[in-house]
């Protein structure tokens, strides 16, 4: 997008007033999305953004800012005004300039701008189909789909030069089911870091709309959820998403680098039960959150976060790695040239165990099933969270009886750990954006299906002892 001169010049007047790192990131993402409510085509768009950010760091202060504006004069003059923010003598000068291989996983088979539209509106209209006639309560189904092609380059004050494509494919498939004055919705969002083979190959939507109206209309005749603690099982998948988040932001740099994480300062230590392993994974061919490097230009890595219980590694950014005194570990992410880079999470689950999840049911006397997890709040400080469930069940007698709704589980991000019994055998991956301070970026959660031995249970059904 520039050329190496150019990026070199526009580096060395970033570091002309004391600045010991600089570096230029450069993006160009052509993006599309179709939208199909009610079985009808509502939306089609498409665009294409591009831009730069240049951050310089000195010590452990850094400053960052980005433009549109890619020409000589709009790129310098960015340099210039950040390195107005330090005031020192020059301590660095580049000279030249190398590019460093990067790898090419994760690329498409099947582009999808070489895809016919028609063929994924076809698609979006059958899985819209499937739920609408699943049961005569779905009143509302949304099929959509989007894909983006990224194309990035990093030059940085260190003389290298990294480049990366990133083309990534989604479709959200939702369900809403309505009876009796009762309104449940239900989504799923499968995705991955391939081309359009898969979903002509990897995965059944027609299939997945299904499971989506179903869930939707099981709920409609839930019960309330009792309260109080007790023992929870936690299905594979999705149900990830409580140990991303009440654990793995927990384990970024950018927490844990300046001691606001109640992991800070613990690795070695136990900080989990002896059969909870977890490791983030940038590395999976075409997995959602994979990459060949991270937005630093580090290659990416599988980083075992926990192992048999032990707190193992951080997710390390260059910059936060600074207070640490550890070099970055492939974990640096950003939405977009818009957003300063650091530590986040890539495709981060619970290793599987040897348990099945019959196994589990069946060990457990009372207790609740929470297939699908929704939405939550967590301070990463003190890991402190809560979560709802979307889709659960009660179990007694070691079977899983009638679905109950308005379930809330309510705990910490250590204690979660530390009161995990069993470990299934059945890991699963699931989609989803994450949202931290660089901003929204594409995360795997997953695990397979694990019990908490006991944890609080809101809910507005009784106390449990009365089922």
């Amino acid at each position: 997008m520039i050329s190496k001169n150019l990026a070199t010049e526009v580096l060395n007047i970033a570091t002309e007033t004391g600045a010991d790192f600089a570096e230029i990131y450069l993006e160009e993402e052509n993006t599309a999305s179709i939208g199909v409510d009610n079985g009808k085509v509502e939306s089609c768009n498409d665009s294409l953004t591009y831009g730069a950010g240049i951050r310089l760091l000195k010590g452990l202060q850094s400053v960052y800012g980005y433009t549109n504006d890619l020409t000589t004069k709009g790129l310098k003059k960015l340099a210039k005004d950040l390195s107005a923010s330090f005031f020192g003598e020059r301590e660095i000068e580049l000279k030249t300039i190398k590019k460093v291989r990067a790898g090419k996983k994760h690329l498409p088979k099947i582009p999808y701008d070489t895809y016919p539209r028609e063929k994924i509106v076809k698609m979006l209209k059958e899985a819209s189909e499937v739920m609408k006639n699943y049961d005569e309560s779905i009143v509302r189904t949304t099929a959509q789909f989007a894909y983006s092609n990224k194309k990035i380059t990093i030059f940085n004050t260190d003389g290298k030069q990294f480049s990366d494509i990133r083309c990534r494919g989604r479709a959200a498939l939702v369900a809403v089911a309505s009876k009796d004055g009762k309104i449940e919705t239900f989504y799923r969002a499968p995705g991955a870091q391939k081309g359009m083979e898969f979903f002509l190959e990897e995965v059944d939507l027609n299939q997945s709309a299904k499971e989506v109206a179903k869930s939707a209309v099981t709920m409609l005749s839930a019960k309330e959820c009792p309260s109080g603690k007790m023992p929870v099982v936690i299905g594979s998948g999705f149900g990830g998403v409580v140990f991303h988040e009440a654990c793995g932001h927990s384990l970024e740099a950018s927490v844990v680098s300046k001691g606001l994480s109640v992991f800070s300062g613990k690795k070695s230590e136990k900080i989990a039960s002896n059969i909870v392993s977890a490791v983030d994974d940038a590395t999976i061919e075409g997995a959602w959150g994979s990459g060949n490097i991270d937005d630093e230009g580090n290659k990416t890595r599988r980083n075992v976060l926990i192992k048999n219980g032990i707190l193992n590694s951080y997710l390390v950014d260059d910059f936060n790695g600074r207070r640490m005194n550890e070099k970055g570990n492939g974990a640096t992410r950003r939405q977009s040239y818009k957003y300063e880079p650091t530590s986040r999470m890539s495709n981060t689950f619970i290793l599987p165990g040897e348990s099945t999840p019959d196994e589990i049911i069946a060990d457990t006397e009372f207790g609740l099933y929470a297939k699908s997890m929704g939405g939550g709040s967590v301070n990463p400080a003190t890991g402190e969270f809560n979560f709802a469930v979307n889709e659960g069940y009660l179990i007694q007698d070691g079977k899983i009886t009638h679905p109950v709704k308005g379930a809330t589980l309510i705990g910490s991000g250590k204690e979660v750990l530390l009161h995990v019994d069993r470990v299934g055998n059945d890991l699963k991956r699931e989609q989803g954006m994450c949202g931290a301070s660089s901003g929204m970026i594409p995360a795997d959660v997953g695990q397979p299906t694990i019990r908490v031995s006991e944890i609080t249970v809101g809910g507005t059904g009784g106390d449990m002892n009365n089922g």
